[in-house]
């Protein structure tokens, strides 16, 4: 059964059981009761409603904005690995270590002028980087040290390598949405029941009721949008750069 169905079914239900409730004690009262007795529960239930979809929307922009910051902390990471295999690489002799470190200039150049506008559009990375990420590994790895000075830079080498490529597959699971759809959808339902229950406390036509109502309605929306804009780390306004890239390999 689909998510969407088992949600729908489970909001109808809610409602069903609380409307039936409510019809069935309103049978129940007596002719002479006096509603004005008993207290007020709109003002009540708005306030819980407001709380509630603060709440929610409050851990939403939380969400994406840790989704953001844990995809700059991927790139630099990736970065700072590829930089490390470039300068381990001089225990090397001259012909493997320019080999290794043309091979790691053509993946960054590639990542930073083909595949970000891919990442950023699509959101997906290239196989073309993939390929010439293993080409890295394989310079590193397939070559067999002649002395303990280059033994001991081989190891430390092959684990940068490792570093990268884990960093790259983290790149790749940021690079879409992070929100479901399921959260979306009570997002935006949350935020039209929020600013639809303000009628129900009889707003006037006064100019403070109607400033307050427009403010009011303008920040759901700058929130909405706020989250929206972090939710796709690498493709939005505000969105993570190939800065350390840029910072760490200037020749490309």
């Amino acid at each position: 059964m689909s998510q969407w169905l088992v949600l729908g079914i489970a909001m109808a239900a809610v409602c069903g059981v609380v409307l039936i409730i409510t019809v069935l004690k309103d049978r129940r009262i007596a002719e002479d009761d006096d509603p004005t007795e008993t207290p007020d529960v709109i003002e009540y239930l708005t306030m819980m409603v407001g709380v509630v979809y603060a709440i929610v929307l409050g851990l939403a922009i939380a969400g994406v904005w840790e989704a953001r910051s844990a995809a700059e902390d991927t790139v630099r990471a990736e970065a700072q690995a590829l930089h490390e295999v470039g300068a381990r690489a001089r225990a090397y002799p001259a012909p493997v270590r320019d080999r290794i470190r043309s091979d790691v200039d053509a993946y960054v150049s590639h990542v930073v002028h083909k595949e970000w506008p891919v990442m950023s559009e699509q959101g997906q990375l290239t196989g073309r980087g993939t390929e010439l990420l293993a080409k890295v590994r394989a310079d590193v790895t397939d070559y067999h040290p002649a002395d303990d000075f280059e033994g001991q830079s081989y190891q430390p080498l092959v684990d940068q390598v490792a570093v990268a490529d884990g960093a790259r597959s983290a790149r790749a699971d940021a690079a879409d949405s992070t929100l479901p759809g399921v959260v979306w959808f009570g997002l935006v339902i949350g935020g039209a029941i929020s600013i639809g229950v303000m009628f129900t406390l009889q707003i006037r036509r006064s100019g403070r009721e109607l400033l307050m109502a427009a403010l009011f309605s303008a920040l759901i929306a700058f929130l909405l949008f706020l989250v929206w804009d972090f939710d796709s780390p690498f493709s939005r306004g505000i969105s993570a750069s190939a800065e350390p890239f840029l910072d760490l390999f200037p020749r490309i």
